[in-house]
């Protein structure tokens, strides 16, 4: 007999699943072990995806094994893993806005929540709170769930997931995927407290492409590149370097933020974008210029106002008062298409909300703004579209079977590669607003992206960059303005050699 606690809580072994022309999973191995935070990376496109919605019962493998506390298991649904004791925190959030929290937490698995159809609400509270009790969590469970933060919503979906503990008697598994994506740096210590209290009653598989925070939270790390595992280490006395290396197969840089080609001018330009007294009501008095070639950032804490001047900039909030030219010329910002018609391209933070067409193609969503691009008077030319989109494909090495291929079928990544190059396919940007343009990219994916911004910069385009971390602001920020309580209270230069440090940013944040 095994030594108690030597059983992996949950295992994989040698999964192999295909899609038309891509073979997503070729052999996976993995073992989780009891009462441990394994973390799990790799490129956009390297199979994590469809490893976790295998381990989920979303999708059925062609090949290979699970086994869970020493039993072989098919998973064939949510409901079947979650019999077996796993459970995920999806990327993209699941809950119901308009019930409780508890409401939330025990949806699915009342139990004596609910009597002859008819909710007994101090029941439904109890069952609530034991759950967001394991975690530390003071969220009052029955709050209305769209009221709380992104982060209590964070406690909310792993309280959720704990009510599968009820389902086996056994330690969870609970998988988490990217939690961290779109939360501020408090409430990302605050969920690791969590996770690392997660150890004690379940195992954890904590998936991340920032690699800092994978080595800080997890014990171990396993490494998979092109639907392939190749390799684990400790995070113990690990570099993000050493797994940046395993996940492309290569030496790589920590320096991705810098293109030696860039030619960068240090003449003196006129704006091409000139912002003055804008206001609306969540920022106000905002004075902003950005010259042609110049990148120039915006930082602040949730709240600040700075993703509402992005949206206003683009004609997708209204404004109160202000002037806004571009190129000496006053700018229509009654609407997004007024918007594009002058020349203003925007990448969204919220990429399947606002960035996307899910079930249309990677040409269709590549040339959705830019329909003249792909046709001959009112008429689409297919080999005039093909061409244009196969271009892009290849210069942004967006991984995908086809042009044809409906973009929802394509990794986190590779859809924000696509959104991207929407802007670019037509060669007329003269204002590129990206809001959190590497959200949820790998270090290859965001070093790609990077390139091109620098590209882009060379070629005159102007941009206004919210960047996904303090660090990558400063790195690719000319000049960076910090917005508070939506108010400009700073601008920062950022000349070659002697930039600021992220400390220096948040003196002036807070």
């Amino acid at each position: 007999m095994p030594a108690p606690g030597s059983v992996p809580a949950l295992e994989v072994r040698g999964l192999v699943k295909h899609y038309p022309g891509v073979k997503a999973l070729d052999g996976v191995d993995l073992v989780v072990r009891q009462h441990e935070v394994l973390g799990l990376a790799g490129e956009n496109g390297a199979g994590k995806s469809t490893l976790l919605k295998a381990l989920v019962g979303l999708v059925k493998p062609d090949a290979g094994e699970i086994w869970v506390r020493g039993e072989k298991v098919r998973l064939r649904s949510v409901v079947e893993a979650a019999d077996h004791g796993i459970g995920m925190v999806f990327q993209e959030q699941s809950l119901v806005p308009n019930l409780t929290a508890a409401e939330n937490i025990v949806l699915g698995s009342e139990g004596p929540g609910v009597r002859r159809g008819i909710y007994r609400w101090d029941t439904m509270r109890k069952l609530a709170q034991e759950q967001l009790d394991k975690i530390g969590s003071h969220i009052d469970p029955l709050a209305r769930t769209d009221t709380l933060s992104f982060a209590d919503r964070q406690m909310v979906e792993i309280a959720k997931v704990l009510r599968i503990e009820q389902r086996t008697q056994h330690p969870p598994v609970i998988i988490l995927d990217e939690p961290t994506s779109v939360l501020e740096s408090k409430e990302i210590e605050t969920l690791f407290t969590q996770v690392r209290r997660l150890r004690e009653f379940a195992s954890v598989v904590f998936v991340s492409h920032r690699l800092d925070e994978v080595l800080d939270v997890c014990d171990r790390v396993s490494v998979l590149r092109g639907g392939q595992s190749v390799g684990e280490v400790p995070t113990a006395g690990a570099l993000p370097a050493e797994l940046h290396r395993m996940m492309i197969g290569s030496t790589g840089s920590d320096d991705h933020y810098h293109d030696t080609a860039a030619v960068r001018t240090e003449e003196p330009l006129p704006p091409m974008l000139s912002v003055r007294g804008m206001s609306s009501s969540t920022f106000r008095d905002v004075d902003l210029d950005v010259r042609a070639g110049e990148i120039v950032g915006i930082v602040g804490v949730h709240g600040s106002g700075r993703e509402d001047v992005c949206r206003a900039l683009f004609g997708a909030e209204p404004i109160s008062a202000g002037e806004v030219t571009l190129d000496g010329r006053k700018l229509d910002l009654s609407s997004t298409r007024a918007a594009c018609a002058a020349g203003i391209g925007y990448v969204p933070a919220e990429r399947k909300i606002e960035g996307m067409v899910g079930p249309m193609s990677v040409a269709e969503n590549m040339t959705l703004t830019k329909q003249k691009s792909r046709c001959a008077g009112p008429i689409v030319v297919p080999s005039k579209q093909a061409s244009l989109v196969d271009r892009w494909i290849e210069r942004l090495s967006i991984r995908t079977p086809h042009r044809g291929t409906a973009i929802q079928r394509l990794s986190g990544g590779n859809q924000q590669k696509v959104v991207l190059a929407r802007w670019l396919v037509a060669g007329d940007i003269r204002l590129l607003l990206l809001d959190h343009p590497t959200r949820g990219l790998d270090i290859g994916a965001r070093s790609e992206v990077y390139r091109l911004m620098r590209e882009l910069a060379n070629s005159g385009v102007a941009t206004v960059l919210l960047a996904d971390s303090l660090e990558e602001a400063i790195g690719m920020s000319d000049r960076i303005l910090v917005m508070s309580d939506g108010r400009v209270t700073k601008e920062v230069a950022c000349p070659s050699g002697s930039k600021p440090t992220p400390l220096d940013l948040v003196k002036e944040m807070v």
